[in-house]
Order: C-alpha cells, then structure tokens, then sequence
C-alpha cells in the first residue's frame, strides 16, 4: 500500500520523467499516469495532492531538488550538482 513518504521517491521519478524538470502541475500528472493505480482506493488517494508538495519541501532540504530561489519561478528542478 502506498504511504505519504513513497511521494518523495515518486517526485523524482516524475522529474527524472520529465527530463529533470517539471511545473507543479506537469508533476502532479505524471505522478497520476504513473500511479494512479497504486493511489486509488488508499487514504493517499485524497491527501496526494497535499502531499507531494510535502515532499517537494523534504527532497529540497536534502539537496535533491534546487532550492525555488536557484529555479525559475513554477518549475521544480533536480539538483544534478
């Protein structure tokens, strides 16, 4: 079953996706082509759209994602440095 803390890794999937960078919603839609299955029919199904701005806030912290000041304005980015 998924758990709110499978969005950090799903996140850089969809990024990694997404050839490293993404706008919010290009994440969100591509979190939901990719998982959809296992979302539906969990708790996560209605706190994932919460819940992965969490973990865009948590991969930014560890340096996986550049903070939102080293990106243009919307875009979430992978930290390759």
């Amino acid at each position: 079953m998924a758990a709110k803390e499978d969005l950090m890794d799903w996140v850089v999937e969809a990024l990694e996706a997404l050839n490293g960078s993404g706008t919010l919603l290009e994440v969100a839609k591509k979190i939901w082509e990719i998982h959809e299955k296992d979302l539906s029919g969990t708790d996560l199904f209605y706190t994932w759209q919460y819940d992965y701005r969490w973990a865009a806030t948590k991969l930014r912290e560890k340096g996986t994602i550049k903070p939102a000041e080293d990106s243009p304005k919307g875009i979430w980015e992978l930290n390759y440095g």
